[in-house]
């Protein structure tokens, strides 16, 4: 009873709790969360989903599976920040399950709950789990795909269905964001047999109706789409992939150890008990890990940092798929640190040992308190301290309350820890959703539009393009001088359409002279000024200070 107690709360209760009920707090993210919002409300409005668009632009730089998902669930639910995430918040939940399954295979259920805590609870899978970017949904298809490549060729026993499963998910995270969809998989699992001298066995892993089910998957999108866009092709599969990992062309470069601190952080709050663990497992306990383990996670771990590490294009997103079998190693740990460790062992840990927990309460206690503070986007003591006091409580319990209860009750350490920083988790999205809004979201800008634009009314965007503005509002808005992503797309546009859509600064000032009417929106800094420069009669409309509402003429 007690076990199935423990697996309803690990696997379902707690995911649930923390990956999809808090969905519809916070508004979309720019730029990220409203592209990938506006792509498939796109598909939905225009009934077309074989060339995404955004801004009825053509956008090929990302496979259409994610949309066509969130798509499906705009369908069901309507078009709101719930339905947006739903399908990364269950990609995420998948993650954990099949962490639990993992841990499971190699050693017991026990090991398999912790896993699925330790990663339910790390602070990077939470934080890519819940917000609409696609990186989530490609880790759990590239992570199925590994683990159904592993499993067929981990026994003597070889069932086919498994090696299908490979071909499938891989095809899977192909359509989510291109070939690394394919890279991974075949690489991770090529890479382990030939550390485990079983190179010959990679021939195993050609199956010709494995293959089938890739092409079945993928080829008629890929037709379809190029039957359509005669230059995507080249587009997608040279520029996308090989000149975007290869060159600096999207000005994301960032030094080879850029992802040492990315995991350091995104595994806490796991990492920091580490020295206390790690000080009593090692006493005695032979072989935590069998060698096929051991080789199977290193080159999982490995291969994707280094592929990325040395690429010329690194973003904190892309290592997901690493966390999996992290949290498999460190819920290992954890649970043979429970099983070994009495509790008169566990309440007298060194104060060293304890040093880094210490720290990272006080890290994120910092965190909480940073925006006090004199800096751009300053709040007021008397707003914030209502949305942090939960989280900062919490933050003090983990300090001494898991101890507390292990001391009177000889167990329940770790099941207390992962309690509270689940509650942790969950609470700090209020005041995350309350400091980022202001000035990463365009849903307030959007309120503010509905109330003050006339009907009928042109609205620009001059110096930035909020994609929520168009999501929110059901606007299609002309963007001035920040063309960026859409660059590609608006080219293919009828020079008519292009030229009313997509302006430089010389041609939009041009356009509002003589004019009546015009309303724009942008940001503070150099863009207001240089807009009052121009038109010195503007009338400011609505701003929070970030954002501007205006009216030029």
């Amino acid at each position: 009873m007690q076990r199935k107690i423990h697996l309803k709360l690990v696997l379902f209760l707690i995911p649930l709790l923390i990956y999809v009920v808090p969905l519809p707090f916070t508004p979309l993210m720019e730029p990220d969360e409203g592209r990938y919002s506006a792509i498939p409300s796109a598909m939905n409005a225009t009934g077309d989903y074989v060339t995404p668009r955004l801004k009825e632009a053509v956008y090929f730089e990302k496979p259409p599976l994610a949309y066509w998902a969130t798509a499906i669930a705009f369908r069901i639910f309507g078009e709101n920040e719930f339905s947006s995430r739903l399908f990364v918040a269950l990609c995420a939940w998948g993650c954990i399950i099949l962490t639990y399954r993992m841990g499971s295979f190699f050693h017991d259920t026990r090991s398999g709950l912790y896993a699925g805590a330790v990663l339910t609870t790390f602070l990077y899978h939470t934080a890519i789990g819940r917000i609409n970017i696609l990186d989530m949904p490609l880790a759990f298809f590239v992570c199925m795909a590994i683990w159904s490549g592993f499993r067929y060729l981990a026994t003597t026993e070889r069932r086919k269905i498994k090696i299908y499963l490979f071909y499938t998910f891989s095809a899977l995270a192909f359509l989510t964001k291109g070939l690394i969809g394919i890279v991974f998989p075949f690489g991770v699992v090529i890479a382990w047999l030939i550390v485990s001298r079983r190179w010959r066995d990679t021939f195993a892993l050609f199956s010709p109706v494995g293959i089938l089910f890739f092409l079945i998957i993928t080829m008629p999108w890929l037709i379809l789409v190029q039957k359509a866009n005669p230059d995507f092709f080249h587009f997608f599969f040279i520029q996308e992939h090989l000149l975007r990992y290869a060159t600096r062309m999207h000005n994301r470069y960032q030094p080879f150890y850029f992802y040492v601190p990315i995991i350091l952080a995104g595994t806490l709050p796991w990492c920091a008990f580490l020295p206390e663990v790690l000080r009593n497992v090692r006493k005695g306990s032979g072989d935590l890990f069998s060698d096929i383990e051991k080789r199977f996670l290193i080159v999982w771990i490995s291969l994707i940092l280094i592929f990325f590490s040395i690429s010329s294009s690194k973003l904190i997103p892309y290592i997901a798929p690493v966390f999996l079998p992290i949290a498999l190693l460190f819920g290992h740990l954890f649970r043979i640190y429970e099983d070994k460790v009495n509790s008169a062992e566990r309440t007298s840990v060194p104060l060293r040992y304890r040093a880094t927990v210490i720290l990272q309460a006080l890290l994120f206690m910092a965190i909480l308190l940073a925006p006090l503070f004199p800096h751009d986007q300053r709040v007021d003591l008397s707003n914030w301290w209502p949305w942090i006091v939960v989280p900062f409580l919490l933050q003090i319990l983990i300090l001494f309350l898991p101890h507390l209860v292990m001391a009177r009750t000889g167990r329940g350490w770790f099941l207390m820890t992962y309690l509270l920083f689940s509650l942790f988790l969950v609470s700090v999205t209020f005041p995350v959703a309350q400091y980022l809004t202001p000035y990463k979201s365009a849903w307030p800008l959007s309120q503010a539009i509905k109330t003050h634009l006339p009907a009928g009314a042109t609205l620009y965007q001059y110096g930035l393009s909020l994609y929520g503005i168009d999501f929110y509002t059901g606007m299609r808005t002309p963007i001035v001088d920040d063309i960026g992503e859409v660059g590609y797309g608006s080219e293919k546009l009828p020079q008519e359409e292009r030229e009313r859509y997509f302006l430089s600064s010389a041609s939009f000032f041009r356009l509002i002279q003589g004019k009546k009417g015009i309303y724009c929106v942008t940001e503070r800094g150099e863009k207001m000024e240089r807009l009052k420069k121009e038109v010195p009669a503007l009338t400011i409309l609505w701003h929070n200070d970030f954002y501007f509402l205006v009216k030029l003429a």
